[in-house]
């Protein structure tokens, strides 16, 4: 026998070790659950749980050996905590966690022939966008500002909105971010846009001619690269790609220009001088479905939700420890600051997963009760292309 066998087969018995006293710690955890069913008491603890993970990690001065330590007792802990859920019927007091429950139990059928807004004029990326989700055919209207596309929701003007949330070159979309916190909306769905940018003038007018280029925030830093190279040209920002089509096309400046899709140069009659202004030939924004209503639509395979975390210590470790111990894909995290509380934070999550699968529901307990508060945003198909 070699010498790493001989080390394996110590293994092998300590690990048997270690399974029987694992079965026999599961086994008084769930005397502990049917204990705290009879007396009222929640499943977490976590003060308590914080305790335990000290005192065993003090038991050793190695730093490594330390952190293993901690990482395996909030395993275990985690786990127990499963376990206890089995037996414990909690957390229908918690506002997120019921008004999800109140949410999913009026899921609707998706609208047919909806009516849907988004920000932008004609032409713009998140009209393409609405057409591609929609179909053809849809009945769409673009508005001036994202706040106006929440607020045609809200008065009942519109059945969805298709609203930017990231692009692959330039991060996440912060104002969307922040109404989706204002207003309480669900995701029903997400659609991929690949970005193409190009530089557009009225018929006629050359490159020498341009002294100032339009575009929104993102067009204008998604072609930085280009940009850099005529530093002489101002770049002016505005309320969406197309809508500096539109202005250049109806005040009839020969010497401005804008960047925006191929789409609105032909929509607004403008000459393409330069094709793919974006310096990343892979840039790619994706756009979700926004609806005042949770829609359990077919193929769905990712959940949304919001957090407001404790600003204290390990809060957001021990939300992501769920995600590990469950088994769970997490696919994004945005933190957003909270107005008018200081280093205070709204997280978005987003993970793999379907809101009606067998142990979710114990999952969002777990997660409601961790979090100072939560929200189910919603339960949709992943784009695939």
């Amino acid at each position: 026998m070699s010498q790493l066998e001989r080390y394996r087969r110590q293994i092998d018995e300590i690990d048997a070790g270690l399974v029987e006293l694992f079965l026999k710690r599961m086994e008084v955890t769930g005397k502990v659950g049917e204990w705290k069913r009879e007396n009222g008491v929640p499943v977490l603890d976590a003060a308590r749980e914080r305790r335990v993970i000290a005192a065993k990690t003090a038991l050793t001065d190695d730093p490594v050996r330390r952190a293993d330590l901690a990482e395996l007792y909030e395993t275990i802990m985690a786990i127990s905590r499963r376990q206890q859920r089995t037996l414990v019927k909690e957390g229908a007091e918690d506002p997120g966690y019921a008004a999800y429950v109140e949410a999913l139990s009026h899921a609707r059928e998706p609208v047919a022939q909806p009516r849907v807004v988004y920000q932008g004029e004609p032409g713009a990326y998140s009209e393409e966008a609405a057409v591609g989700f929609f179909g053809p055919d849809v009945n769409s209207k673009g508005l001036p500002w994202f706040s106006d596309v929440f607020a045609a929701i809200e008065r009942g003007e519109a059945d969805y909105a298709m609203l930017p949330i990231e692009n692959s070159s330039t991060g996440s979309i912060r104002q969307v971010y922040d109404l989706m916190a204002q207003y309480r909306y669900y995701v029903v769905g997400e659609y991929d846009v690949k970005v193409e940018h190009c530089l557009m003038a009225l018929p006629g007018v050359a490159m020498e001619d341009i002294k100032t280029v339009y575009s929104h925030e993102q067009g204008l830093m998604q072609s930085e690269k280009f940009l850099d190279a005529h530093r002489d040209w101002r770049r002016v920002p505005t309320l969406d790609t197309a809508g500096s089509a539109k202005q250049v096309a109806e005040t009839g400046d020969r010497t401005a220009a804008a960047i925006c899709s191929r789409r609105a140069a032909e929509i607004y009659g403008l000459n393409i001088l330069v094709e793919g202004t974006n310096h990343n030939s892979l840039n790619h924004t994706r756009f979700v479905v926004v609806s005042p209503v949770m829609e359990m639509r077919p193929g769905r395979n990712k959940i949304s939700a919001l957090f407001h975390l404790p600003h204290q210590s390990g809060s957001l470790h021990e939300i992501l420890t769920i995600f590990s111990v469950q088994g769970l894909n997490l696919l994004k995290l945005e933190s957003r600051p909270i107005p008018g509380r200081s280093w205070e934070y709204l997280f978005f999550l987003e993970f793999s997963g379907d809101l009606t699968a067998p142990g979710m529901d114990g999952v969002l307990h777990e997660l409601s009760q961790l979090a100072s508060e939560m929200r189910v945003l919603g339960n949709f198909q992943a784009y695939e292309g």
